[in-house]
């Protein structure tokens, strides 16, 4: 079911959401050293409680829910994110970006992916809107999505240079070193861009490339675009400062892929049920196909990554015990 949201409501929301934007832009420009723990713990709740604080409200004027639609998503749309920060530890590693020029390149790549990710949400909303076969190839596309991460036995995920960025360094003039935090330099009398215009444009293709699948997940729980957008919007705005966070954590996760995994299959499998229901297909055989509520996805959803959360912390105690 799509909510129809009045314009005024649209409107707030994005100067919502720029507002955040820019406040994000004057911290960066204002600081001059690498970004502590602390730091990041702080504005990590922050953004975690403004997305609470956003779905609360998005409840109570909107209704219930939309707001449990908003909250699958944007757990949904989080924790494929958490995954996504993997690739972005090696995309910092293999362009060896400086410390201190890290917070910038997550910035500017993280802005840039949340306006195509925007594009590519309309488009799907569209898609859907126009044709129903849409539910069975996003439903065919997370099954697949969740084998892949299964067959992810090591759980170190491999990063490519796209083709974009291998183009980029051809036609691009750069500079062999970084120059700061900067991204032009004049260099032998003509600007030259740095290796951080490289490693930004890394993240943000990187980016694009996740919502390929995370944005097929979110149509499973709502097709709605505001929900989308917003649950997008306030999943991505946070991940700069978890970089930092949890960085060093990331690989006593261990059972992350395993509850993503899940996940995206149970809403592949959602989605081809909803296709089917749209058919006016409500049996297989003799048995008869499930209506999955949005309460029964987001019960769901909070069951497996808690499991898969605890289950990790539960294994890396053990084996810190096991080599004490």
């Amino acid at each position: 079911m799509i909510n129809t949201v009045p314009l005024a409501v649209w409107v707030a929301t994005l100067g919502l959401l720029l507002a955040i934007v820019v406040l994000d832009l004057w911290v960066i420009a204002r600081r001059s050293d690498q970004v502590t723990l602390a730091q990041s713990v702080r504005w990590v709740t922050f953004y975690v409680a403004l997305a609470l604080a956003f779905g609360t409200a998005v409840a109570l004027s909107i209704g219930g829910r939309t707001g449990a639609e908003y909250f699958s998503g944007y757990v949904t749309e989080y924790c494929l994110s958490v995954d996504n920060l993997f690739v972005f530890v090696i995309i910092m590693s293999r362009f060896a970006v400086p410390p201190h020029a890290q917070d910038k390149a997550l910035y500017i790549g993280i802005v840039l992916s949340m306006v195509m990710r925007a594009v590519f949400i309309f488009a799907g909303a569209a898609l859907i809107a126009a044709a129903s076969w849409t539910f069975y190839v996003f439903g065919i596309l997370l099954i697949y999505t969740a084998v892949t991460l299964l067959r992810d036995d090591d759980g170190e995920p491999d990063f490519q240079e796209y083709r974009v960025i291998r183009s980029l360094r051809r036609v691009l003039p750069l500079t062999r070193d970084y120059h700061g935090g900067r991204l032009l330099v004049r260099h032998e009398g003509r600007r030259h861009a740095t290796p951080l215009v490289i490693a930004i444009a890394a993240i943000g293709v990187a980016n694009v490339v996740f919502a390929l699948d995370s944005i097929p997940a979110i149509f499973g729980l709502t097709q709605d675009p505001f929900v989308v957008v917003t649950a997008n919007a306030f999943a991505l705005m946070g991940l700069r400062q978890l970089y930092f966070l949890v960085g060093g954590l990331l690989e006593r996760l261990i059972y992350l892929n395993l509850g993503l995994s899940a996940i995206l299959a149970f809403i592949g499998v959602k989605l081809i049920i909803e296709a089917l229901h749209g058919s006016h297909i409500d049996h297989l055989g003799r048995i008869p196909l499930p209506e999955i509520g949005i309460l029964t996805s987001l019960g769901f959803i909070v069951v497996v990554l808690a499991t898969a959360g605890l289950a990790s912390v539960a294994n890396s105690g053990a084996r810190g015990e096991g080599g004490t």
